[in-house]
């Protein structure tokens, strides 16, 4: 959720004042776009994977803290809630073998993290949400000692006017609950992919990143279970939403956890202009810095998490770069599945990006965001609805159309042929067995009818570094 702030309380002179210089810098940035000021170089890909520390009994434990200082690593830092940590990337020009690349450093990363853990008396776990965890897991005792974190549920609940947060999930099952703080977020633990871009491709792949979400999110499902209930495939989506919503009376129909409100035309930053006129600040913390550095814009964004994220980034040589997070895959299930997800994305939005007939003129922006929440809902098992109007499965969406489409971009994009061959078989194999994690998930506990056991033979599938498709009952 963002860098620390200063900070420990606001006045209106502060928000004032934070608006006033947000201002400045977004107009700062629409004009620096249009001067040609943003790098024009070729795509870099990194990534963000959120994962848990669980106990003995599979149960999350909240000791983040020392298990940071233990590690020591500048790769892993902190997340919302002490149970939680964050893995990040070197990122990696999209070229040769950037894709084992990312995932040899990332399997070392993760082997260091559950050697610490062990030191720790915990274990390490990516998946989207955990089976194990219980609705009082998630209070302000646990979360993270940062004045970020504890700034951002005071102002949410501010803008709330106190009243607590309903979560409310129909799925395959229902829940229903009341919740006092954010500390639902914490529950939706993702992996988030980058793809820095030049400037001049940044509005098509960002378009292109919303068109892939639906069937992505169908692809890597992997969140079907909150407080012992099956709701959603990936029920980390609806969770999130729900978690932080501000009910800002100024602007309701904004969320600040949010599909978008339409496609992008030629301008990137129409994003951070909509943020500006549509959006409340919530951390108006003071930032010394020239306006060229864009501290203020990127704090605001940093505070509304729409599924595909439109950033600002700095090169070695202080130049600013654009770059889309794709934020709709959860984490887990095995780190080459990941990887494998991340590769498909690659592939198939810079093709959907380059093509001369913009996709997005071919499939209204209504249609993919419906596309995006039954694929959340039903993952391999949705219905989508594509280019030429007609509805088909998302597995024959992503075999017959957009498996190969991937294929095709990341072999123009001259990655390893070897590379591209094994992370899209994963994806293949994914598909021939309809079984993600999700599907997984559910059929493991519709046998056993025990959650822990589910998080046990899960931990141990994933400890063995083995694609989901592989896994056993």
């Amino acid at each position: 959720m963002g860098r620390e702030i200063g900070s420990s309380g606001f006045t209106a002179d502060d928000f004032a004042r934070f608006h006033q210089r947000l201002a400045l810098e977004t107009r700062h940035a629409h004009a620096a776009y249009a001067r040609g000021d943003f790098a024009d170089a070729g795509l870099v890909a990194g990534f963000e994977l959120e994962a848990w520390l669980i106990d003995d009994q599979l149960s999350p434990v909240p000791r983040n803290v020392s298990f940071l200082e233990r590690l020591a690593s500048p790769l892993v830092v902190p997340e919302l809630s002490r149970f939680n940590v964050e893995l990040n990337g070197t990122p990696q020009p999209l070229r040769d073998r950037a894709l084992s690349r990312l995932e040899s450093e990332l399997t070392a990363t993760w082997q260091q993290c559950l050697r610490v853990a062990r030191d720790e008396e915990s274990a390490l776990i990516a998946i989207g949400t955990l089976p194990t965890v219980r609705e009082t897991d998630l209070s302000l005792a646990s979360m993270s000692p940062s004045k970020r974190y504890a700034m951002l549920n005071e102002q949410i609940l501010v803008l709330r006017g106190g009243r607590p947060l309903t979560l409310d999930i129909s799925g395959i099952d229902s829940l229903c609950t009341t919740h006092a703080d954010v500390m639902l977020e914490a529950a939706t633990t993702s992996f988030q992919v980058h793809l820095q871009t030049p400037a001049g491709e940044a509005a098509r792949t960002y378009n292109a990143s919303l068109l892939l979400a639906a069937p992505l999110v169908a692809l890597a499902a992997n969140s079907p279970f909150l407080f012992e209930r099956a709701l959603w495939h990936e029920t980390r989506i609806p969770l999130f939403e729900q978690a932080v919503d501000c009910c800002d009376p100024e602007h309701p129909e904004h969320l600040r956890v949010t599909f978008g409100s339409g496609y992008l035309d030629a301008d990137p930053t129409a994003c951070f202009a909509e943020n500006l006129s549509s959006y409340t600040v919530l951390l108006p913390f003071a930032v010394p810095s020239p306006i060229q550095s864009y501290a203020h814009l990127r704090l605001h964004n940093g505070t509304i998490w729409r599924w595909n994220r439109m950033l600002i980034g700095f090169d070695d040589k202080d130049q600013p770069h654009l770059r889309v997070e794709q934020r709709v895959m959860p984490a887990g299930p095995s780190i080459v599945d990941m990887i494998a997800n991340a590769a498909f994305y690659y592939g198939a939005v810079c093709m959907l990006a380059r093509q001369q007939v913009a996709p997005e003129s071919q499939l209204p922006f209504a249609v993919a965001r419906e596309n995006f929440y039954r694929a959340a809902r039903a993952g391999l098992g949705a219905r989508l609805v594509w280019f030429d109007g007609r509805e088909v499965s998302a597995v024959e969406l992503l075999e017959r159309q957009l498996l190969p489409l991937a294929r095709e971009g990341l072999m123009r994009l001259e990655l390893d042929t070897a590379d591209v061959a094994r992370y899209l078989q994963v994806i293949a194999g994914r598909l021939r067995s309809r079984q993600n994690g999700a599907a997984w998930q559910l059929a493991h506990y519709a046998k056993h009818r025990d959650f822990f056991r589910l998080t046990a033979d899960y931990l141990e599938h994933q400890r063995r570094l083995v694609p989901v498709h592989e896994w056993t009952l």
